[in-house]
């Protein structure tokens, strides 16, 4: 199955796994809860979909390669207990905490966390003495006579033996106490990723061109040449700091990351003319509707790869346009709810507010150190402490008069950037309708993405695009049109 399936997966285990009963019992008991085994090829997103389970569900995650571990660093060190048993005196055998349980015990004492995942990467690569302690422990939930606490649930992975010289195949024994699941590379799939985590835009549209360099793992006569899902996500980052930091990301570079000489020097002279297109069309302008007439006539004459990059240029712009205004939509939203009846609590205006930024921070703190926060939500948490920190000024200089007066402020700003960004919806499709023409499949090819990507697809629906709409109804008639078409060829018509 794809990464999106089998995060599902992960998701509805783990939601099984907590349920209770009406007196607080588990539905299903702990040593009948299956591990999770995602088996497939590298790089393809199996630790990245553990990670977004985990925060998507609001718990804990303890992340844990078992190839670095030995029988003693996974169950503990041996220790000796004198006891007495019917009044004889004896000493036995205990372990100190295993390392990996005592981390989930750490985690939970830090965050009050009491739900989460511990992830266990690479399990088919354990040695041979650890084999048998892992096989229990996949059963029981237990290292070295320490148990891991109830409402964590196991989640593991691996390669298959072909990508990897380590592993060690399971026998039946060790599969009937797993969950196995299969994970495939898929591009279509992993592009959902890519929009909503600000993959680069030029690794979408090659991409979107060439899906056949998605995922490629070859033997050659210098060894495996290989390129993953991993390399492109480490990529897309990398390019954004190059550029940012004024420095050239060549092929050398390229190559770091893409590890097949073919695909990675395709990449590079195809990132070239990105940065060309990126240069020369100014976005900006468009989307602000005062381009130079020779921008429109260069893009009229232009090849339909080089259309392609400058729609994904555009929608790149349209995806960040509509990501500010919908986090600035939640952030206003949840700073009203924080300070909306204050003046009808008891005690100091500042103190008040001060109180609600403490509650945003500790809850900021409590997902960091649960490893279940995610980029976009550790932006969201700065951004809206940061709005409710400039409230508490404005409550100490003018008490319940002052958050009113900047809160009235901060909303005339966010209608105009709302404002603006409509603006620039309008500005897009009147340019692409002017060169590319009504009906042409740039448009269609708009339309389509605008739709598939969620941020631009939740502004739409929030704020209304007319233009949007007016070609969006003719994309539903243009593939209508193509169904009619196929039915009378089925028919013989």
């Amino acid at each position: 199955m794809d990464i999106k399936k089998a995060k599902l997966q992960i998701i509805q285990s783990v939601k099984a796994y907590t349920a209770k009963d009406g007196f607080g019992g588990y539905l299903i008991p702990q040593n009948k809860q299956r591990p999770l085994f995602l088996m497939g090829p590298p790089g393809i997103g199996k630790t990245e979909i553990v990670s977004q389970a985990a925060a998507e569900l609001g718990i804990g995650l303890v992340t844990y390669s078992m190839t670095h571990h030995t029988r003693q660093s996974a169950i503990g060190l041996p220790i000796i207990k004198h006891k007495v048993y019917d009044g004889v005196e004896c000493d036995v055998s205990e372990y100190t905490m295993s390392e990996i349980i005592a981390a989930v015990y750490d985690m939970t004492e830090k965050t009050g966390i009491k739900n989460g995942i511990l992830f266990l990467d690479e399990v088919n690569c354990v040695s041979e003495t650890l084999t048998p302690v892992m096989l229990q422990f996949l059963q029981y939930k237990v290292f070295g006579g320490h148990k891991l606490p109830e409402g964590w649930v196991v989640v593991t992975a691996g390669n298959p033996p072909e990508y990897n010289n380590s592993v060690r195949e399971f026998d039946i024994v060790t599969w009937d106490r797993l969950k196995r699941i299969d994970v495939e590379p898929n591009f279509e799939i992993w592009k959902e990723f890519a929009l909503v985590n600000d993959v680069h835009s030029a690794v979408v549209t090659y991409l979107e061109i060439k899906p056949h360099n998605f995922y490629k793992i070859e033997t050659t006569v210098n060894g495996k040449s290989f390129v993953t899902a991993r390399g492109w996500d480490d990529l897309s980052h990398t390019l954004r700091v190059y550029e940012q930091c004024g420095m050239d990301a060549d092929k050398e570079l390229i190559s770091q990351y893409l590890q097949n000489e073919n695909i990675a020097s395709d990449f590079a002279a195809y990132y070239e003319l990105y940065k060309k297109y990126k240069s020369d069309y100014k976005i900006s302008d468009i989307l602000s509707g005062d381009f130079d007439e020779n921008i429109k006539e260069r893009a009229k004459k232009a090849k339909f790869d080089e259309r392609y990059s400058l729609l994904g240029l555009l929608l790149e712009a349209a995806g960040n346009d509509a990501k500010n205004i919908l986090r600035e939509e939640n952030i206003h939203t949840e700073a009203f709810d924080a300070v909306k009846d204050i003046g009808d609590r008891d005690g100091d205006t500042k103190a008040i507010v001060d109180k609600e930024i403490a509650k945003v921070e500790e809850k900021y703190n409590k997902l960091k150190a649960a490893n279940s926060l995610t980029a976009e939500n550790e932006l969201y948490f700065k951004m809206l402490s940061l709005l409710l920190n400039d409230y508490a000024k404005a409550a100490d200089k003018m008490g319940v008069y002052g958050i009113q007066k900047a809160f009235e402020a901060n909303i005339k700003k966010f209608k105009e950037n709302v404002n603006t960004v409509k603006a620039h919806f309008k500005n897009m499709f009147d340019f692409c309708e002017d060169v590319f023409g009504e009906g042409s499949r740039e448009l269609l090819i708009l339309v389509t993405e605008l739709a598939a990507d969620p941020f631009t697809a939740k502004y739409i629906a929030n704020f209304g695009c007319e233009e949007y709409h007016k070609h969006d109804k003719a994309l539903m008639f243009y593939e209508r049109k193509n169904e009619i078409l196929e039915e009378i060829n089925k028919l013989g018509l």
